[in-house]
């Protein structure tokens, strides 16, 4: 048996099940080795909450983005994150997205009458991922019926099922060219904020779509806006904007081609499911010594 607390206070019951369901034990903090924390906005909750139990050594945060829990990685612990956890939800929905701006189809949604066709084919398309985590691996599983050839752009350079091409993250630049899409799915860090600027614009093709399932802040939305505008792109999809959640009357929300769903690629029906299978085989880990899933790169951040 293994004691684990969940936090904060108030937490869902179907957390302490995953706990119990991996052989352990559920204890208030005092007592605990190991803390499943399920809430993403109260940091500053955690932060204290570790600072009083020095003998909480594994702490499981509920997402894969974790950039607001950084300040308090360090080494005395074993931090794990829901990375590959939600993959497969946040590939069906960059998917769906590709689709809908390729060919058009949320376009012709709004409007009230007949037009003339427009779009291109996802089929056998150029397809550029930024990231090489899980979304990556979902999506470009998906879009192997489709054809497509696959580059992927990442930190470390290895070769990935259904991907045709690998690149280090210095290559960007090269692979935009030629690129039908290109869809964001990477963690973000200071080193990929305003990853995508007017540089990475200019060097698109005219048709070409951007997909942002990751964070907004990887794009500079000002020069997102411009290249919409002018035509530089074909269009957008977003899940994720910055600022976040987007205001009201902002461009992109009356853009023809842009659209914006509100940061959904897993959902909070999703989440329990899903995450609990992460919690209960981590706890089982955790229990007979073994490395645990997930585990997040401190000097990375993630």
């Amino acid at each position: 048996m293994v004691n684990v607390a969940v936090g904060p206070h108030g937490s869902p019951q179907w957390a302490a099940d995953a706990i119990v369901s991996g052989g352990g034990t559920v204890t208030d903090y005092d007592a605990a080795v190991g803390l499943v924390w399920i809430d993403f906005d109260r940091v500053d909750e955690l932060e204290r909450v570790l600072d009083a139990h020095p003998n909480i050594t594994w702490v499981q945060l509920p997402w894969a983005g974790v950039e607001r829990f950084a300040h308090l990685f360090d080494t005395r612990r074993t931090w794990t994150s829901a990375k590959g956890v939600f993959g497969p939800a946040v590939a069906e929905l960059a998917l769906g997205m590709l689709l809908g701006g390729m060919r058009h189809i949320v376009a012709y949604s709004r409007l009230s009458h007949w037009s003339e066709d427009h779009g291109i084919n996802l089929v056998g398309a150029r397809v550029v991922i930024v990231g090489g985590g899980g979304i990556a691996t979902s999506l470009a599983s998906m879009l192997k019926p489709f054809g497509c050839h696959v580059t992927v752009v990442r930190r470390r350079v290895r070769e990935m099922a259904d991907v045709d091409v690998v690149v280090g993250e210095h290559d960007l630049d090269s692979v935009l060219p030629g690129a039908d899409a290109v869809v964001l799915a990477l963690a973000l860090t200071d080193d990929t904020v305003s990853l995508f600027t007017r540089t990475q614009f200019e060097l698109m093709e005219p048709h070409a779509w951007i997909v942002n399932v990751a964070r907004g802040r990887h794009i500079v939305t000002d020069d997102l806006v411009w290249a919409l505008e002018t035509g530089q792109i074909g269009g957008a999809g977003l899940d994720v904007t910055d600022p976040e959640p987007l205001p009201e009357g902002h461009p992109l929300w009356s853009m023809h081609n842009c659209f914006i769903t509100p940061h959904v690629g897993n959902t909070a029906d999703m989440v329990p499911g899903l995450l609990s299978v992460r919690i209960t085989d981590n706890v089982r880990r955790l229990a007979r010594g073994e490395s645990l899933d997930g585990v997040i790169d401190v000097d990375l951040g993630y």
